[in-house]
C-alpha cells in the first residue's frame, strides 16, 4: 500500500514532504503509552495491597484519579519535551508536528492530548464500567465511538478530531541521511565564512537535509536563485550572523554553513546529544524562530 503524504511549508520557505504515520503505528504507539502510564498505577497498587489495604472501593476511586492525574501531565509533558513525541512515538518512530509547518506549539499539544479524553479514553472507561446498556444513552455513546474511530480513516491525514482542532499531524520520524559527497564537495568551494558553536547550534539534522537538497545542484533559473538566496537570509537572520553579504555571496555562504554545521552535528552525536531539528531546545520553545 503506497503511503499517504503531507507537504508542509516551514518557514524557511523549502516544501517539506512527510510521510503520514499508519493506523497501526499510532495503534501500537497509544498501547506503549498506556502500558507506561498504566504500568506504574498498577506497580502502585501492588504495592498498597502488600501493606494491607484492601478496601476495594478505596482502591478503585484512587485508581481512576491516579489515571486521570498521571495520564494527561505525562501526554503533554512528554510531547514538549521531546518535540511531538512520547515514549510511545519515539519507540515506533512517529512524531506530531503542526500542520502549517511551523513550530508545533504548547497550545496544540494541550488541545490534541485533552481531546484525547473525550474520543479515546472516555469510551474506553465507560465501556469497561459495564454500563453500556440499550437504552438511548447507550446508543448514542455507542454510535460515537463508532464515528470516533472512522474520523482518522475517512481523512486523507488521519487526523483524529483533536488533530483537527490543534492543527497537528502524526508523521513518521524522517529517516535523516546526509550525503558525504556534498560535504566533501563544498569543503572544496567554501568561501572562508567560519560560523561559532552558537550559530551552528540554532539547526539540527532535519534543517541539514533541507540545506542539502537546495545545495545539490546550482540553481538554474531566476526562481530558484530567489529561493536560494532567501534560504541564505532566513538562516544568517536566525543565527544572527553579522557580517554583511553580497548576492554573490549566498551560494559559497550556503555550502560553508552545511559543511560546518556537519562536522558540528557529527562531533556533538558522538558524545550523545543528537540534535533532530531546530526546536531541540526545549528552553527556545517560546522564542521566536
Amino acid at each position: 500500500m503506497i503511503g499517504r503524504k503531507a507537504e508542509l511549508l516551514p518557514p524557511e520557505g523549502v516544501p517539506i514532504a512527510f510521510e503520514i504515520s499508519s493506523a497501526g503505528s499510532r495503534l501500537g504507539a497509544q498501547l506503549l503509552d498506556i502500558l507506561i502510564t498504566f504500568g506504574g498505577m498498577f506497580l502502585l497498587f501492588v504495592v498498597l495491597i502488600w501493606m494491607g489495604v484492601f478496601d476495594w472501593g478505596l482502591l478503585a476511586t484512587l485508581f481512576f484519579l491516579l489515571t486521570f492525574l498521571i495520564r494527561i501531565p505525562y501526554y503533554i509533558f512528554a510531547e514538549l519535551v521531546w518535540n511531538g513525541r512520547t515514549i510511545g512515538k519515539r519507540i515506533v518512530k512517529i512524531r506530531v508536528v503542526s500542520d502549517n509547518g511551523g513550530r508545533l506549539t504548547p497550545h496544540q499539544i494541550v488541545a490534541r492530548n485533552l481531546m484525547k479524553e473525550v474520543e479515546v479514553f472516555l469510551p474506553i472507561a465507560t465501556l469497561l464500567s459495564g454500563q453500556f446498556d440499550t437504552s438511548l444513552t447507550g446508543w448514542m455513546l455507542f454510535f460515537w465511538m463508532v464515528g470516533i474511530l472512522l474520523v482518522p480513516l475517512l481523512n486523507k491525514h488521519r487526523q483524529r478530531l483533536g488533530d483537527m482542532i490543534a492543527g497537528t499531524l502524526v508523521v513518521d520520524q524522517p529517516q535523516l541521511v546526509l550525503m558525504p559527497d556534498l560535504s566533501t564537495r563544498s569543503a572544496t568551494k567554501g568561501n572562508g565564512f567560519v560560523f561559532d558553536t552558537g550559530q551552528l547550534g540554532v539547526y539540527g539534522r532535519y534543517e541539514l537535509q533541507v540545506l542539502e537538497e537546495i545545495l545539490r545542484s546550482r540553481p538554474q533559473s531566476l526562481e530558484q536563485t530567489k529561493r536560494m538566496q532567501e534560504v541564505a537570509r532566513t538562516i544568517v537572520r536566525k543565527i544572527g550572523y553579522q557580517q554583511r553579504l553580497l548576492p554573490n555571496d549566498y551560494w559559497n555562504f550556503l555550502n560553508d554553513f552545511y559543511r560546518q554545521q556537519r562536522e558540528f552535528l557529527e562531533n556533538r552525536h558522538l558524545f550523545g546529544d543528537t540534535r533532530e531539528n531546530k526546536f531541540h531546545d526545549v528552553k527556545a520553545a517560546g522564542k521566536e524562530t
